[in-house]
């Protein structure tokens, strides 16, 4: 089958690849997919987009967000085939949506900050969901939204009704509770309050993280990379001395890690 050959594709080029891929005598992979088969390539493909915003790579960027263009593509040709919507109703939507929640651009409201924007973008979308409580407005935050996220998202919507602590410090000592509490149930309880009180230990950070203005799930990713670089120095420092770390006395190791934290601290 052939397409054909140009210096430069644009966006009306990827529709139709994608049809042709996807039609008999196309690929027969991409023939065989449906929403939940890719599900969670869709997953993938956007952390590595934000994995390149992260380590400012534009060329990647440029990459990966041809990747993510590639699953609304697929997502959209699966539902024309099907007879319920296709890509230009997509960008319908979209656009339509983007006009409606900016009154203050395309409309009679007024926004002279971000905060004025965001307030215009959040009433407008509570109205055209009809969503009348908080709570409504929770239950359509997406479960499928990382969970330090989601907890977030829920947090900010009770807040809008006055349902907050006044400062950090409350929601520092709401945290303290909570870890009593799993202190508790890990002695006393079962495996089933356990993971109960440990979410509420979670949920109990996330509140602070929120206080505090700082994005938890950014927080717990250069944590993630912390512990690595730090861990790979520990292992470094072990093959050195001849420390065998997996019959190595739990002190031992934890001298070796603040002897890191150390030498680092002081780079």
């Amino acid at each position: 089958m052939e397409y054909p050959q140009k210096e430069r594709y644009d966006f009306n080029d990827l529709i139709e690849i994608v049809k042709i891929l996807r039609a008999p005598g196309g690929c027969p992979w991409d023939m065989a997919q449906t929403h939940e088969s890719i599900r969670s390539n869709f997953i993938e493909e956007t952390y590595e987009a934000i994995e390149a915003i992260d380590t400012k790579d534009t060329e990647l960027l440029k990459e990966e967000l041809g990747d993510v263009l590639l699953q609304v593509a697929l997502h959209s040709e699966m539902e024309r085939e099907a007879g319920s919507f296709d890509m230009n109703d997509v960008c319908d939507g979209i656009c339509k949506k983007l006009i409606i929640r900016h009154p203050h651009v395309f409309g009679d409201k007024s926004a002279d900050n971000e905060k004025e924007a965001l307030q215009n973008w959040n009433a407008v979308k509570m109205q055209t969901k009809h969503q009348k409580t908080q709570t409504e407005a929770m239950q359509s935050i997406s479960r499928a939204l990382p969970s330090l996220m989601r907890s977030e998202k829920i947090q900010r919507k009770a807040a809008k009704v006055g349902f907050d602590w006044e400062n950090v410090y409350g929601a520092l000592d709401k945290l303290s509770e909570e870890i009593s509490e799993l202190k508790v149930a890990i002695t006393h309880s079962t495996i089933e309050n356990q993971t109960e009180e440990l979410g509420d230990v979670l949920f109990s950070v996330v509140n602070v993280s929120r206080f505090l203005g700082v994005d938890s799930e950014k927080a717990l990713y250069q944590t993630c990379d912390k512990f690595i670089n730090r861990f790979s120095m520990v292992e470094q420092l072990a093959l050195e001395r001849g420390i065998d770390m997996k019959n190595a006395d739990m002190s031992v190791l934890d001298s070796l890690w603040e002897e890191v934290k150390i030498k680092l601290k002081n780079n």
